[in-house]
């Protein structure tokens, strides 16, 4: 399986924003934001290389467009950090009504900047990892750039190392120390303002806008190694009361579901075609996958049990809706194929088929579960 990414697109304080949704390749350790340099914009071979690698490492990550540059709507000419700051607020809560939580903020330079301003705006991020970033944003203006007044007033009112010891979240800064941008001495005041847990990574080597491949994939990969620990305590889910109740915890959108049984947890979803995000798998193919594995579970120890030579046992099933006869909500039907590999008979194969019928979870199916929903004691 490999990592997949797609155009997206939503709304922010200056129009549209476009952006792209890298999702990983297996589950999702992890959501997170990236915040590119200034007017770089999202398509940055190194934007993309970077996200890649978080994408590799189990991180569902968004890179987007500040407003007035690539496809995002606005005018750059207004741009300041303060924009930069909400445009990314509006990134991070837009994935959240998607049903992905952001858990982490990844910004390079000025867009790190806005990362560490943005952090406290947002509750579910857990963590901050800054790229390149200036200790002070108005470094900006000793670079040869023409800076609008609006801007250069705009960096001048953000006190970025007196907000980072009011931050409380864990901050990663990585810095080159041929940096020939931003000194590598912002790094160091960064890590000295900022409060525990806090860690630092040499990006020897390494230039400002990471132009080598290697370069900002190796920035990803440790980002995403140092904040694994931090999202997946997001993720958690509440630990069952007993060894076989199940817990699920409805995510941000009608689709995200977090499933808890004993040390056991995963995901559900929906497909994208019906508005879920395809992190897992949807209720009914749960419903399915009991029936299966009961039925092979079922399989296995009738025939150790007569001694007979099953290798395997193969079950494959569909899920459909039949008519009902004189119309009316239609009945709910599962078609289940059994392939049994090994060394049987006839007699034996026909006594299995019946055999696959009497496993637990399909007589529960057939005959009926009695369900009873009552309210959860809130009261401690």
């Amino acid at each position: 399986m490999s990592r997949r990414s797609e155009s997206v697109s939503f709304e922010g304080p200056r129009g549209r924003v476009s952006g792209r949704l890298h999702r990983p390749p297996g589950p999702i350790r992890g959501v997170a934001v990236f915040a590119h340099c200034f007017s770089c914009g999202k398509d940055l071979h190194a934007a993309g290389w970077l996200t890649d690698a978080l994408a590799d490492e189990g991180f569902a990550t968004l890179r987007f467009d500040f407003a007035g540059l690539g496809q995002s709507e606005g005018d750059f000419a207004e741009t300041t950090l303060a924009t930069n700051v909400d445009d990314l607020v509006a990134a991070a809560r837009w994935l959240d009504s998607q049903g992905l939580v952001p858990t982490l903020l990844v910004g390079h330079s000025l867009g790190g900047a806005a990362a560490l301003l943005a952090a406290s705006s947002l509750s579910s991020v857990q963590a901050v990892a800054t790229v390149g970033a200036p200790a002070e944003p108005l470094h900006l203006a000793q670079q040869p750039v023409d800076l609008a007044a609006p801007l250069l007033a705009d960096l001048a009112s953000h006190d970025l190392l007196g907000g980072l010891s009011a931050l409380r979240k864990p901050l990663l800064v990585l810095h080159s120390p041929q940096d020939q941008v931003v000194g590598v001495d912002h790094a160091r005041r960064l890590f000295e303002a900022a409060r525990h847990p806090k860690s630092f990574v040499s990006l020897d080597g390494a230039d400002h806008l990471l132009t080598t491949e290697a370069d900002a994939r190796y920035a990803g990969s440790v980002i995403a190694t140092w904040a694994a620990r931090y999202a997946a305590a997001s993720l958690e889910v509440p630990k069952p009361k007993h060894d076989h109740d199940v817990e699920t915890t409805t995510g941000a959108t009608l689709a995200t579901e977090l499933v808890a049984h004993g040390v056991h947890h995963f995901r559900a979803d929906e497909p994208v075609r019906v508005g879920g995000l395809d992190t897992g798998p949807a209720p009914f193919e749960l419903v399915l996958a009991g029936l299966g594995a009961c039925t092979g579970m079922t399989l296995r120890m009738y025939a150790d049990r007569k001694g007979w030579a099953l290798d395997e046992a193969q079950v494959h099933l569909e899920h459909h809706k039949l008519p009902r006869e004189g119309g009316g909500r239609p009945h709910e039907a599962i078609e289940r194929t059994v392939a049994l590999v090994g060394d049987l008979d006839d007699a034996q194969r026909a006594r299995l088929l019946e055999i696959a019928d009497r496993c637990p979870v399909h007589r529960a199916l057939t005959e009926g579960f009695v369900v009873s929903t009552h309210p959860a004691d809130q009261s401690q």
